[in-house]
């Protein structure tokens, strides 16, 4: 069987957005024009696109549409169209710039990606996830002469995906203009031979696009901190094209998720004269790490748990487009439950969202795919998997290879080649395409199959740590069927929840579906929703809490990944349409939690917490299960319009406090105890008719750049009081009235089919979110919310 230990003593870095002359980075992401018809003229310089739409980039256009029953990929891939679409860009080029070199670089286009350039057919991009770049640079036009890039981009196939895709170029692009001797980013890797205390190394690894004479090649390192304070510089002589130098550091700050310390680091080109020929700029994190099968997972020096989720590539109502302050929203959420770590799932993420990851501290481990050679679905990646994965699986590597969050590979998910001989080969190949290219950081894959014997991906034996998915029971016997390998829980709960909505609970956890015989629930709610007590679960999961106890409990496991960290796009399980999004996230596709947050934050973080569920707004008499997620005390006191209803506290199989409470209109109170005094309290109130809305921007926290800023207007509808309605809701509009925009909105609820480009949104369970842009950054924006009876203007600053 298995005889290793794996442990990394590394240094990695992220790309710096903007970079300095003589590289630059040219905005490329407005005044594109788009069609979704389909014709091979439309590739041609002269064609004239005046009639078609003006978009800019990133661009999802299945997110505009209203969600339907007809769409080929059904409400598994999000109950929206894909289809092919067409996208055009002219742009001028300065006489002046006439020896530049010219790359169009895409973050992300899906699907199947055909791109021309004054009519010059360039290439296909198959991998839909995976960044890609072309050498416009023999073929572009100066001076008077327009150049237009044009780009096919055919999503018709389906289904192609478990969940929602999206369409369209969906990521950033850029225009770069380089020098014509540069840097080539993806040959450039940065690692740390060793770190200790008070010595550590740097290792910088490039190469040019053409060789140079050791007159020419002079290269210059140089580490900063992030008050630009000067750690190292070293320049340095060297011919040909290939460059690599070690660095002799003293004590550096260490990255982690707790204090995500980063560098800066300048590679520079020179000349004899000692200009900056060309340049890269990186973000350098300094940590090491280690698996053990017996003790799991350690950063360094420290044992710490993995306190995962897994993450779709959508946004909730931005769909598949990317935009870094949506993203940041989702990360400072999860980072304020307590999570730790991201497991990217079942695709590379955008090259921003590691940025993201680097910044704010976060361990991620970063996924290939979801198939190999055997499908999943009709046309997915299967088709062109035999063909494309080791190119796409070196692109991949070599991209994200320089980011600190980045700690692990994964090859797969649940891949279908574990059950026979074939999974060993490919496995191999793959695992060893990794090493060589980055022998720094482990790699994985997520398994099902607990049985050596059966597994074929675990019998390759080139895996550096095993991920296992669910299979709570077989836990305590894996250490003993895969030997001398170290352990991860990659995917556990997939329990379901609709963020409001309280069934009575049951003895035992419900299974919906019940089994694999079943594809959607036989005994459901004729709303299309699930109970958000945590008590609800696919037949192949369990609840929240089984699944992080029964991970707590093991220290041979390194962590766990639980499914999902937000509700996404797709994948309904456990109804057919009208459902079109998923129920397994801890907050809803709108971004706002569910009750079993604070389950998480109150066992993740020290923050203060003490949540009560449900709402106080129930029949006269009615039985109500009253649960509460508290941390840092003994035990919870439960008042009743301040009658006591007795102490509870949890126990070592029960992550909450729980009475069952005969409702009467009033006050609910929960009160902490710790050393017999009351620390903390929290109280529930039966809500009368909505009369008003409050309005949070949630701006500051999100900010990135100003110029792709979104403002999320969380608007909760409130009685006279400012209690929250949970049973009142009504339809809000989103009423631009100066510089402002209205991207989408949102109320978190599965079934509801309006699109989630419109700017008006039923509350549900009394709220709702609005996503909105400034049109001038530094301006304020005002809009208008209104309802039936209720008109509220809400400044943007």
């Amino acid at each position: 069987m298995f005889n290793k230990l794996v442990s990394f003593l590394v240094l990695f870095v992220t790309a710096l957005p903007g970079i300095a002359q003589p590289r630059e980075a040219i905005d490329f992401n407005g005044g594109w024009s788009f069609t979704l018809e389909d014709d091979l003229q439309f590739r041609h310089a002269d064609f004239s696109a005046v009639n078609w739409k003006t978009v800019s980039l990133p661009h999802d256009w299945s997110i505009g549409f209203d969600f339907g029953e007809q769409y080929p990929a059904g409400n598994a891939g999000g109950a929206l169209p894909g289809g092919v679409g067409w996208y055009r860009k002219t742009f001028p080029l300065a006489e002046k710039d006439k020896g530049s070199h010219y790359t169009l670089h895409f973050g992300g286009v899906y699907r199947y990606a055909e791109v021309w350039i004054n009519g010059k057919y360039l290439g296909k991009n198959i991998n839909g996830y995976l960044s890609f770049e072309h050498d416009l640079t023999p073929y572009l036009r100066y001076g008077n002469e327009q150049n237009v890039v044009a780009v096919r981009v055919d999503n018709s196939l389906q289904p192609n995906s478990r969940w929602y895709t999206g369409s369209g170029i969906y990521r950033d692009v850029r225009l770069e203009k380089r020098s014509p001797i540069h840097l080539l980013r993806a040959e450039t890797f940065i690692t740390t031979p060793e770190v200790s205390a008070d010595k550590s190394t740097l290792r910088v690894q490039t190469v040019l696009n053409q060789a140079v004479s050791g007159k020419a090649g002079k290269l210059q390192l140089k580490l900063q901190d992030k008050n630009k304070k000067l750690i190292a510089e070293q320049t340095l002589a060297f011919s040909g094209s290939q460059f690599e130098e070690e660095i002799s550091l003293g004590t550096v700050a260490l990255w982690s998720p707790e204090r995500p310390t980063l560098y800066d680091l300048n590679i520079s080109l020179l000349d004899n004269n000692g200009k900056i020929i060309d340049e890269l700029n990186y973000q350098v994190g300094f940590r090491y790490f280690h698996f053990d099968e017996q003790k799991g997972f350690s950063l360094n020096g420290k044992p710490l748990k993995l306190r995962g989720v897994c993450l779709h590539h959508d946004l909730g109502a931005l769909g598949a487009v990317f935009n870094k302050s949506a993203a940041k929203r989702q990360l400072l959420i999860m980072k304020n439950m307590g999570v730790n770590a991201i497991r990217t799932a079942h695709n590379p993420p955008s090259e921003e969202f590691l940025d993201l990851c680097d910044e704010l501290g976060f361990l991620v481990q970063n996924e290939a795919y979801d198939m190999w050679a055997k499908r999943k679905n009709k046309f997915d990646y299967h088709l062109d998997f035999k063909e494309h994965h080791i190119d796409d699986l070196v692109r991949f590597v070599k991209r994200d290879r320089n980011h600190p969050s980045v700690f692990m590979w994964s090859i797969g998910n649940e891949i279908r080649e574990q059950f026979d001989s074939t999974g060993i080969a490919f496995t191999k190949n793959m695992t060893e395409v990794v090493k060589k290219l980055d022998p720094t950081r482990p790699v994985t894959a997520a398994l099902t199959e607990t049985n050596y014997e059966k597994n074929f991906i675990a019998q390759a034996q080139a895996l550096d740590v095993l991920g296992f998915n669910y299979k709570y029971f077989d836990y305590d016997r894996l250490p003993t069927e895969f030997k001398g390998v170290p352990l991860i829980a990659s995917e556990t709960t997939s329990a379901l929840q609709t963020r409001g909505v309280y069934d009575s609970v049951h003895d035992t956890i419900q299974l919906w579906p019940a089994s694999s015989q079943d594809k959607f629930v036989t005994n459901g709610n004729s709303d299309f929703t699930v109970s958000a007590y945590d008590n609800v679960a696919a037949y192949w999961g369990t609840s929240h809490e089984r699944a992080w106890l029964e991970v707590k409990k093991r220290d041979f496991l390194g962590g766990i990944f639980v499914w999902t960290g937000f509700d996404y796009l797709g994948e309904p399980v456990p109804y057919p349409y009208p459902a079109r999004s998923s129920y397994y996230g801890i907050v809803d596709l709108a971004g706002l939690p569910k009750d079993v947050y604070y389950m998480y934050q109150s066992e993740w973080t020290d923050t203060e917490v003490l949540h009560l569920l449900p709402h106080w707004n129930w029949k006269e008499g009615e039985s109500v299960d009253v649960w509460c997620y508290y941390n840092n005390a003994d035990e919870v006191e439960l008042f009743l319009n301040g009658r006591s209803l007795g102490k509870r506290s949890k126990t070592d199989d029960q992550l909450h406090a729980a009475w069952n409470v005969l409702f009467e209109a009033g006050e609910l109170k929960a009160v902490k105890i710790k050393d017999g005094k009351a620390v903390q309290e929290v109280v529930k109130k039966t809500a009368g008719k909505p009369v008003d809305v409050i309005v949070d921007t949630e701006h500051d926290r999100y900010a990135v750049d100003g110029l792709t800023d979104l403002h999320f207007l969380t608007v909760s509808l409130v009685d006279e009081h400012g209690t929250i309605v949970p049973d009142s809701d009504m339809e809000l509009s989103f009423i631009p009235q100066e510089n402002v925009t209205v991207i989408g909105t949102d109320n978190g609820y599965q079934a509801d089919l309006s699109s989630l480009s419109t700017p008006k949104r039923n509350t549900y369970k009394g709220l709702a979110v609005g996503i909105i842009k400034k049109q001038e950054i530094n301006n304020v924006g005002k809009i208008l919310i209104k309802t039936n009876i209720i008109e509220k203007e809400v400044i943007i600053k």
